[in-house]
C-alpha cells in the first residue's frame, strides 16, 4: 500500500512556476528524500504535502485519501502528518517532557507519560524529562524535536533540512540514528536536504529536483551509479562528464582512449555524446599510457581525491589510498576500470542499454612520453 502518492503536482506563485509536474510514491514504512540546490522547489513541495501550500493542479494522496488537489486542500491538522523543522522549533518555556507530549493533548496523562518514556529511551536520552531546551546540545535538541513529531504516531513524517545547523560528523551520525528510529516506529517519512551523505544514510528512495522538476526518483544506489539525466550525474557524487564521439565499430573515441560497449552500436556513427566518469572509475597505474598531471589533492581519510589534468586539458578525478600519496604537479598513469558505462545524448537523457555489462577499454592509440610519478 502506498502511504504517500503525488501525481503530476504543479505549484505556482503568480506567473512563477515553482513545482512542475512532480510525481512520486512512498510505500508504508519507506523513507524518501528530495535533493537539490536552493530554490529548486523541494521545500515548497514539502509544504504542499503538509497542507501549507495549495496546488495549481495534480493530486496528493495519503493512504487512500486525497488531501490536496486543485479544488481543495485539507487542513494540516487533519492530515495526520508530523513535521520536523530546520530550527527545531522547541518551546523554550516547556521542559523536554512537555515538549514531546505537546501534540498528545487528547491522550490521557498515563498514555502521555508512557509515550514520552518510550521515545526518550529510543532516542537515547532517558531521564531527560525535566530538562529545558537551553540545557541541551544541538544534537539533543534535534532528537527531542523528532520525538515530539513522532509522539502522536503520525501517518507521515516530513523533515525539512533537519540537520543543517549541526556539524558534519553529527549530521551523518544523527541521520543513521533517525533512520533506525523511523524503521522501529514503522513511520513513512520524506526528508528535504541538500546534503547527499545525509540522503544516502537515510533514504530508501531519493530524487533530485532542478528548477521545479523531479529529474529522477529512484534508490540512492541507482541515483549514484545509473543517473538518468546529466544534471543528476553532475549533482550526485564527484563525477565528471567527458565528451566523446561514437564510431562505426561500436566504440567511443574519448580522452581516456577507445571505450567499447555493445550498446554503442545502437547509436549512429559520428554522434557526439557525454559519458560519466566517477573517481572510482580510474585507478593510478604507472604502466598505463594514459597519463595526466595532478592539479590538486584532497584528503578524505582512507583515500585522497586527486584532480588530474590530461594532455587534452580535460580534468578528471581519481581516488587513491591515502598511504600511497602523490604530490601535486606529479605526472601519473591512469587505468580506466568502469563497472558500467553511463552515456548521455545531446538532450541530456541517458541512452538505454548501458548497464548490462562493463565496457571494455582499449589503450590510447599512441604511446605518450614516459614521465616519472611521485
Amino acid at each position: 500500500m502506498s502511504r504517500l502518492q503525488l501525481d503530476n503536482i504543479h505549484i505556482s506563485f503568480g506567473a512563477l512556476h515553482i513545482v512542475r509536474g512532480v510525481t512520486l510514491e512512498l510505500k508504508q514504512g519507506e523513507i524518501g528524500c528530495l535533493l537539490g540546490p536552493s530554490g529548486c522547489g523541494k521545500t515548497t513541495l514539502l509544504r504542499a504535502i503538509a497542507g501549507f501550500q495549495a496546488l495549481q493542479s495534480g493530486f496528493i494522496h495519503i493512504d487512500d485519501s486525497s488531501v490536496s488537489d486543485e479544488k481543495h486542500t485539507l487542513a494540516p491538522e487533519q492530515r495526520g502528518v508530523g513535521m520536523v523543522f530546520q530550527d527545531f522549533a522547541l518551546f523554550p518555556h516547556l521542559n523536554v517532557e512537555d515538549n514531546i507530549s505537546f501534540g498528545m493533548r487528547k491522550a490521557s496523562a498515563i498514555e502521555r507519560s508512557k509515550r514520552v518514556d518510550e521515545l526518550l529511551d529510543r532516542i537515547g536520552l532517558p531521564g531527560y524529562h525535566k530538562r529545558f531546551p537551553h540545557e541541551l546540545s544541538g544534537g539533543q535538541q534535534q532528537r527531542i524535536a523528532l520525538a515530539r513529531a513522532l509522539a502522536p504516531k503520525p501517518r507521515l513524517l516530513l523533515l525539512d533540512e533537519p540537520f543543517s545547523s549541526l556539524d558534519a560528523e553529527l549530521r551523518e551520525r544523527l541521520a543513521v540514528e533517525v533512520r533506525e528510529l523511523l524503521k522501529k516506529e514503522g513511520i513513512t517519512a520524506l526528508l528535504v536536504t541538500h546534503d547527499q551523505q545525509e540522503a544516502f544514510a537515510m533514504a530508501d528512495k531519493a530524487g533530485v529536483m532542478y528548477q521545479g522538476e523531479l529529474l529522477q526518483w529512484d534508490t540512492p544506489y541507482q541515483l549514484y551509479h545509473q543517473p538518468k539525466h546529466q544534471l543528476v550525474a553532475d549533482f550526485i557524487g564527484h563525477g565528471v562528464l567527458l565528451q566523446g564521439t561514437v564510431n562505426t565499430e561500436g566504440s567511443l573515441a574519448s580522452p581516456l582512449g577507445m571505450l567499447e560497449h555493445p550498446s554503442l552500436l545502437q547509436i549512429p556513427a559520428g554522434t557526439p555524446v557525454s559519458f560519466l566518469v566517477r573517481p572510482d572509475d580510474l585507478v593510478p597505474d604507472p604502466t598505463s599510457r594514459l597519463r595526466g598531471t595532478i592539479k590538486a589533492r584532497g584528503f578524505r581519510g582512507a583515500h585522497n581525491l586527486y584532480t588530474i589534468e590530461l594532455a587534452s586539458g580535460v580534468e578528471i578525478l581519481t581516488l587513491s589510498p591515502s598511504h600511497e600519496e602523490f604530490t601535486v604537479g606529479a605526472n601519473i598513469g591512469l587505468r580506466p576500470e568502469f563497472d558500467h558505462l553511463v552515456v548521455f545524448a545531446a538532450d541530456h537523457c541517458e541512452l538505454p542499454g548501458f548497464h548490462d555489462q562493463a565496457p571494455t577499454v582499449q589503450p590510447l592509440p599512441t604511446v605518450l612520453p614516459k614521465t616519472q610519478s611521485a
